[in-house]
């Protein structure tokens, strides 16, 4: 009789375990579960999907801080082209130029009223001039902040008779503002100046 007790809990004690077991085998079944979910539904999050051209194109989302570098490169690369890039037409010039002051302050601006005013972009329009420029290199010191920049570059100067070839340098420095349609990268260009403009090569056409 005591042997028939003793098997009774023993065996109870056999399926209380196995219980446990099954209990605490079901809860880190469950919490891997829910922790699969939440970092599958982060890795959507962060993929984005491009349509271009009727074709989907994936690419991921990333921590500005990440791509600083790129985008103020970028930023800085866009503002020379706006600036420097003139055709013969009036309309051209006008809407680069808009376009590059959106991304700098007034000294960008204090440059524009400048060559304005020594009729240089009339003479682009009257002298069927096309003015187009080369990025060489972007140097931007990320250590201290506003960024200071240099910009190295080449100007196309093409005119009717002859192309001239000039060298390019400007600095100045960068500075986070708020993202726009017309600001994409977040960045204002300031204090900008042109340290060297010179002419490196002038071929007969």
């Amino acid at each position: 009789m005591y042997r028939h007790f003793n098997n009774i809990e023993t065996a109870f004690q056999h399926v209380r375990l196995f219980t446990f077991v099954i209990i605490a085998a079901t809860m880190v079944i469950c919490c891997f579960t829910v922790y699969q979910s939440y970092r599958k539904v982060g890795e959507v999050e962060d993929r984005i999907y491009i349509l271009a051209n009727e074709r989907a194109f994936e690419a991921f989302a990333a921590n500005r801080k990440d791509n600083i570098p790129i985008e103020a490169r970028s930023h800085i690369r866009l503002f020379h082209h706006y600036f420097f890039s003139l055709d013969p037409d009036d309309w051209v010039i006008e809407e680069n130029i808009r376009h590059a002051l959106y991304l700098a302050d007034g000294t960008a601006r204090k440059q524009y009223e400048d060559l304005k005013e020594s009729n240089y972009y009339a003479s682009i329009i009257s002298g069927n001039i096309s003015q187009k420029i080369t990025t060489d290199s972007i140097s931007v010191n990320f250590q201290e902040y506003p960024y200071r920049f240099m910009y190295f570059g080449k100007q196309e100067i093409i005119r009717p008779t002859a192309t001239v070839i000039r060298s390019l340098v400007t600095e100045g420095q960068l500075r986070d503002v708020t993202r726009s349609d017309n600001n994409a990268h977040g960045f204002l260009i300031e204090r900008w100046r042109i340290l060297e403009n010179r002419d490196l090569e002038t071929k007969r056409r």
